[in-house]
Protein backbone atom coordinates (compact mmCIF):
# COMPACT_ATOMS: atom_id res chain seq x y z
CA UNK A 1 0.00 0.00 0.00
CA UNK A 2 2.47 2.32 0.93
CA UNK A 3 4.51 1.53 -2.55
CA UNK A 4 1.23 2.16 -4.43
CA UNK A 5 1.08 6.07 -2.24
CA UNK A 6 4.69 6.42 -3.12
CA UNK A 7 4.12 5.78 -6.92
CA UNK A 8 1.00 7.96 -6.97
CA UNK A 9 2.73 10.59 -5.16
CA UNK A 10 6.09 10.46 -7.94
CA UNK A 11 3.72 10.57 -10.84
CA UNK A 12 1.86 13.82 -9.04
CA UNK A 13 5.06 15.17 -8.65
CA UNK A 14 6.75 14.34 -12.47
CA UNK A 15 3.31 15.82 -14.25
CA UNK A 16 3.60 18.84 -12.41
CA UNK A 17 7.16 19.37 -13.36
CA UNK A 18 6.61 18.36 -16.65
CA UNK A 19 3.12 21.00 -16.92
CA UNK A 20 5.56 23.90 -15.43
CA UNK A 21 8.27 23.00 -17.97
CA UNK A 22 6.05 23.03 -20.96
CA UNK A 23 4.41 26.43 -19.44
CA UNK A 24 7.32 28.48 -18.31
CA UNK A 25 10.31 26.65 -21.05
CA UNK A 26 8.71 25.09 -23.68
CA UNK A 27 5.87 27.28 -24.89
CA UNK A 28 8.13 30.69 -24.80
CA UNK A 29 10.94 29.30 -26.69
CA UNK A 30 8.51 28.21 -29.40
CA UNK A 31 7.04 32.02 -29.15
CA UNK A 32 10.28 33.54 -29.42
CA UNK A 33 10.55 32.41 -33.02
CA UNK A 34 7.27 33.76 -33.86
CA UNK A 35 8.00 37.38 -31.83
CA UNK A 36 7.39 40.39 -34.10
CA UNK A 37 8.29 43.06 -31.20
CA UNK A 38 11.64 43.04 -32.16
CA UNK A 39 11.00 44.72 -35.52
CA UNK A 40 10.81 48.50 -35.38
CA UNK A 41 13.14 51.52 -35.72
CA UNK A 42 13.24 52.93 -32.31
CA UNK A 43 14.54 51.36 -29.32
CA UNK A 44 12.58 52.34 -26.01
CA UNK A 45 14.31 51.57 -23.36
CA UNK A 46 13.41 52.51 -19.78
CA UNK A 47 15.86 53.00 -16.87
CA UNK A 48 13.21 53.27 -13.73
CA UNK A 49 13.99 52.96 -10.04
CA UNK A 50 17.56 52.39 -8.15
CA UNK A 51 19.83 51.38 -10.09
CA UNK A 52 22.03 48.54 -9.22
CA UNK A 53 24.43 46.17 -10.43
CA UNK A 54 22.37 42.91 -9.90
CA UNK A 55 20.97 40.69 -12.10
CA UNK A 56 17.49 39.99 -12.02
CA UNK A 57 14.41 41.80 -9.62
CA UNK A 58 12.88 39.90 -7.39
CA UNK A 59 9.21 39.78 -7.03
CA UNK A 60 7.77 43.24 -5.48
CA UNK A 61 11.11 44.68 -6.15
CA UNK A 62 11.91 47.79 -8.18
CA UNK A 63 14.89 48.59 -9.90
CA UNK A 64 17.29 48.97 -12.79
CA UNK A 65 19.39 46.14 -13.31
CA UNK A 66 22.93 47.51 -14.97
CA UNK A 67 23.27 43.69 -16.08
CA UNK A 68 19.59 43.83 -18.31
CA UNK A 69 20.05 47.70 -19.39
CA UNK A 70 23.90 46.84 -21.01
CA UNK A 71 22.09 44.31 -22.57
CA UNK A 72 19.30 45.65 -24.08
CA UNK A 73 21.60 48.29 -25.38
CA UNK A 74 23.67 46.06 -26.51
CA UNK A 75 21.07 44.31 -28.62
CA UNK A 76 19.26 47.39 -29.63
CA UNK A 77 22.83 48.27 -31.66
CA UNK A 78 23.17 44.91 -33.04
CA UNK A 79 19.34 44.94 -34.42
CA UNK A 80 19.69 46.08 -38.08
CA UNK A 81 15.94 47.39 -38.33
CA UNK A 82 16.77 49.59 -35.18
CA UNK A 83 17.78 53.32 -35.86
CA UNK A 84 17.70 55.13 -32.80
CA UNK A 85 17.78 54.36 -28.77
CA UNK A 86 15.09 56.28 -26.72
CA UNK A 87 16.06 55.79 -22.78
CA UNK A 88 13.01 56.68 -21.00
CA UNK A 89 14.57 57.40 -17.53
CA UNK A 90 12.89 58.08 -14.07
CA UNK A 91 15.49 57.04 -11.44
CA UNK A 92 17.14 59.20 -8.44
CA UNK A 93 20.44 57.43 -9.45
CA UNK A 94 21.90 54.05 -7.16
CA UNK A 95 25.44 52.06 -7.48
CA UNK A 96 28.24 54.02 -9.29
CA UNK A 97 30.00 51.18 -11.01
CA UNK A 98 25.95 49.96 -12.64
CA UNK A 99 25.67 54.06 -13.50
CA UNK A 100 29.05 53.71 -15.05
CA UNK A 101 28.05 50.75 -16.87
CA UNK A 102 25.69 51.44 -18.33
CA UNK A 103 26.76 55.07 -19.47
CA UNK A 104 29.96 53.43 -20.65
CA UNK A 105 27.11 51.07 -22.97
CA UNK A 106 25.49 54.54 -24.25
CA UNK A 107 28.50 55.96 -25.78
CA UNK A 108 29.97 52.58 -27.04
CA UNK A 109 26.85 51.93 -28.97
CA UNK A 110 27.02 53.07 -32.78
CA UNK A 111 23.19 54.93 -33.23
CA UNK A 112 22.00 58.00 -31.59
CA UNK A 113 20.77 57.86 -28.31
CA UNK A 114 17.87 60.14 -27.18
CA UNK A 115 17.27 60.71 -23.54
CA UNK A 116 14.12 61.71 -21.75
CA UNK A 117 13.69 62.48 -18.16
CA UNK A 118 10.46 62.20 -16.73
CA UNK A 119 10.60 62.69 -13.17
CA UNK A 120 14.15 62.00 -11.97
CA UNK A 121 17.28 61.38 -13.67
CA UNK A 122 19.76 62.43 -10.46
CA UNK A 123 23.18 61.14 -9.76
CA UNK A 124 23.50 57.95 -11.53
CA UNK A 125 21.36 58.92 -13.20
CA UNK A 126 22.34 61.90 -14.65
CA UNK A 127 25.54 59.84 -14.93
CA UNK A 128 23.53 58.16 -17.67
CA UNK A 129 21.60 60.84 -19.69
CA UNK A 130 24.81 63.07 -20.02
CA UNK A 131 26.27 59.76 -22.11
CA UNK A 132 23.75 60.57 -24.34
CA UNK A 133 23.73 62.45 -28.12
CA UNK A 134 20.44 64.61 -26.74
CA UNK A 135 18.76 64.77 -23.21
CA UNK A 136 15.16 65.88 -23.06
CA UNK A 137 13.76 66.81 -19.77
CA UNK A 138 10.28 67.70 -17.83
CA UNK A 139 10.51 71.22 -16.62
CA UNK A 140 9.82 70.34 -13.25
CA UNK A 141 12.19 66.88 -13.33
CA UNK A 142 14.69 66.40 -10.76
CA UNK A 143 17.87 66.58 -12.67
CA UNK A 144 21.67 66.65 -11.64
CA UNK A 145 22.49 66.01 -7.91
CA UNK A 146 26.19 65.76 -9.11
CA UNK A 147 27.60 64.16 -5.66
CA UNK A 148 28.40 60.78 -4.04
CA UNK A 149 26.92 59.34 -0.86
CA UNK A 150 27.92 56.37 1.23
CA UNK A 151 26.90 56.69 4.46
CA UNK A 152 26.00 54.18 7.52
CA UNK A 153 23.94 53.52 10.42
CA UNK A 154 26.82 53.10 13.52
CA UNK A 155 25.74 51.24 16.67
CA UNK A 156 28.40 51.82 18.93
CA UNK A 157 26.07 54.10 21.61
CA UNK A 158 23.45 51.44 21.17
CA UNK A 159 25.80 48.45 22.35
CA UNK A 160 27.30 50.33 24.82
CA UNK A 161 23.66 51.07 26.58
CA UNK A 162 23.26 47.58 26.28
CA UNK A 163 26.67 46.19 27.43
CA UNK A 164 27.29 44.56 24.07
CA UNK A 165 30.99 44.46 23.18
CA UNK A 166 32.61 44.15 19.36
CA UNK A 167 34.93 41.35 19.06
CA UNK A 168 37.62 42.71 17.06
CA UNK A 169 39.87 40.55 15.50
CA UNK A 170 41.58 41.54 11.72
CA UNK A 171 44.26 40.90 9.64
CA UNK A 172 45.06 44.13 8.06
CA UNK A 173 44.15 47.50 9.67
CA UNK A 174 41.43 48.86 7.81
CA UNK A 175 39.75 44.95 7.42
CA UNK A 176 36.80 46.52 9.29
CA UNK A 177 36.87 49.45 8.32
CA UNK A 178 33.11 50.99 8.25
CA UNK A 179 31.58 48.73 10.52
CA UNK A 180 28.98 49.77 12.14
CA UNK A 181 30.07 48.19 15.41
CA UNK A 182 32.37 50.63 16.22
CA UNK A 183 33.60 54.39 15.51
CA UNK A 184 35.56 55.48 12.65
CA UNK A 185 38.90 56.97 13.68
CA UNK A 186 39.87 59.75 11.77
CA UNK A 187 42.19 57.91 9.60
CA UNK A 188 39.75 55.85 8.57
CA UNK A 189 37.47 58.34 8.12
CA UNK A 190 40.14 59.68 5.70
CA UNK A 191 40.62 57.08 3.85
CA UNK A 192 36.86 56.77 3.32
CA UNK A 193 36.44 60.44 2.43
CA UNK A 194 39.60 60.36 -0.20
CA UNK A 195 37.60 57.40 -2.27
CA UNK A 196 34.53 59.27 -2.51
CA UNK A 197 36.33 62.52 -3.55
CA UNK A 198 38.28 59.85 -6.28
CA UNK A 199 35.10 58.65 -7.83
CA UNK A 200 33.25 62.36 -7.15
CA UNK A 201 35.76 63.47 -9.74
CA UNK A 202 35.05 60.42 -12.34
CA UNK A 203 31.84 61.81 -11.97
CA UNK A 204 32.48 65.18 -12.73
CA UNK A 205 34.95 64.29 -15.80
CA UNK A 206 32.46 61.79 -17.71
CA UNK A 207 29.73 64.93 -17.28
CA UNK A 208 32.16 67.44 -18.32
CA UNK A 209 33.41 65.31 -21.45
CA UNK A 210 30.00 64.00 -21.88
CA UNK A 211 28.17 67.62 -22.44
CA UNK A 212 31.21 69.37 -23.57
CA UNK A 213 31.40 71.66 -20.83
CA UNK A 214 34.68 73.04 -18.85
CA UNK A 215 35.45 70.92 -15.88
CA UNK A 216 35.65 73.82 -13.82
CA UNK A 217 32.13 74.83 -14.68
CA UNK A 218 30.72 71.40 -13.51
CA UNK A 219 32.89 71.16 -10.75
CA UNK A 220 30.97 74.73 -9.72
CA UNK A 221 27.65 73.02 -9.66
CA UNK A 222 28.55 69.67 -8.53
CA UNK A 223 27.61 70.04 -5.01
CA UNK A 224 25.20 67.86 -4.84
CA UNK A 225 22.43 69.85 -5.50
CA UNK A 226 19.12 68.80 -7.90
CA UNK A 227 18.28 71.19 -10.40
CA UNK A 228 14.79 70.93 -11.75
CA UNK A 229 14.69 70.52 -15.54
CA UNK A 230 14.35 74.41 -16.31
CA UNK A 231 17.56 75.42 -14.14
CA UNK A 232 19.66 72.65 -15.31
CA UNK A 233 18.98 73.59 -19.17
CA UNK A 234 20.19 77.09 -18.46
CA UNK A 235 23.67 74.97 -16.74
CA UNK A 236 23.61 72.89 -19.79
CA UNK A 237 23.09 69.65 -18.49
CA UNK A 238 20.38 68.85 -20.97
CA UNK A 239 19.29 70.32 -24.43
CA UNK A 240 15.69 70.85 -24.20
CA UNK A 241 12.73 70.88 -22.39
CA UNK A 242 9.82 68.65 -22.76
CA UNK A 243 8.40 65.29 -22.02
CA UNK A 244 7.93 61.82 -24.80
CA UNK A 245 6.19 63.81 -27.73
CA UNK A 246 8.89 66.01 -27.76
CA UNK A 247 11.26 63.12 -27.51
CA UNK A 248 9.63 61.72 -30.64
CA UNK A 249 9.64 64.84 -32.31
CA UNK A 250 12.96 65.15 -32.06
CA UNK A 251 13.52 61.63 -33.37
CA UNK A 252 11.45 61.96 -36.37
CA UNK A 253 12.84 65.68 -37.46
CA UNK A 254 16.77 65.33 -36.72
CA UNK A 255 16.99 61.41 -38.06
CA UNK A 256 14.40 61.42 -40.58
CA UNK A 257 11.70 59.01 -39.63
CA UNK A 258 8.37 59.44 -41.00
CA UNK A 259 6.84 57.30 -37.93
CA UNK A 260 8.14 55.35 -34.75
CA UNK A 261 7.80 52.10 -34.50
CA UNK A 262 8.77 50.93 -30.55
CA UNK A 263 11.05 47.86 -29.86
CA UNK A 264 10.04 47.46 -26.30
CA UNK A 265 12.59 46.63 -23.56
CA UNK A 266 11.61 44.99 -20.64
CA UNK A 267 12.57 42.51 -17.66
CA UNK A 268 11.05 39.68 -18.25
CA UNK A 269 10.65 37.99 -15.05
CA UNK A 270 10.26 34.12 -14.85
CA UNK A 271 8.23 31.91 -13.01
CA UNK A 272 10.99 30.20 -10.87
CA UNK A 273 12.25 33.85 -10.58
CA UNK A 274 9.07 35.24 -9.03
CA UNK A 275 8.68 31.67 -6.85
CA UNK A 276 12.41 32.89 -5.63
CA UNK A 277 11.17 36.48 -4.98
CA UNK A 278 8.24 35.18 -3.29
CA UNK A 279 9.95 32.89 -1.02
CA UNK A 280 12.68 35.50 0.37
CA UNK A 281 9.92 38.03 0.83
CA UNK A 282 8.09 35.92 3.21
CA UNK A 283 11.43 34.86 4.94
CA UNK A 284 12.64 38.55 5.05
CA UNK A 285 8.93 39.19 7.01
CA UNK A 286 9.04 36.33 8.76
CA UNK A 287 12.39 37.12 10.23
CA UNK A 288 10.95 40.90 11.24
CA UNK A 289 8.08 39.43 13.17
CA UNK A 290 10.76 37.71 15.39
CA UNK A 291 12.85 40.36 16.09
CA UNK A 292 16.01 39.62 13.52
CA UNK A 293 18.07 42.10 12.78
CA UNK A 294 19.71 42.77 9.20
CA UNK A 295 22.77 43.98 8.84
CA UNK A 296 24.93 45.03 5.79
CA UNK A 297 28.40 45.77 7.07
CA UNK A 298 29.38 46.83 3.41
CA UNK A 299 30.47 50.18 2.56
CA UNK A 300 28.28 50.74 -0.32
CA UNK A 301 28.91 53.84 -2.60
CA UNK A 302 25.66 55.15 -4.00
CA UNK A 303 25.08 58.14 -6.39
Amino acid sequence: MKKRDGSRLRLVLITIGSVFFVLFVVIPVIFSFFDGSKLGNVALIPIEGEITGNGAQGFGSSGASSKDIVSFIEDAGENPQIEVLLLEINSPGGSAVASDEIATAVKRVQKPVVVYIREAGASGAYWIASAADHVIANRMSITGSIGVLSSYLEFSGLMNDYNVTYQRLVAGENKDMGTPFKKLSEPERKILQQKLDKIHDFFIEEVAANRKLEAAQVRKIATGEFFLGVEALELGLVDQLGGKEEAETFIRERYGLEDIDYVSYEHEIGFFELLGGVVSTFFFHVGEGIGSMLIDPQFNVLM
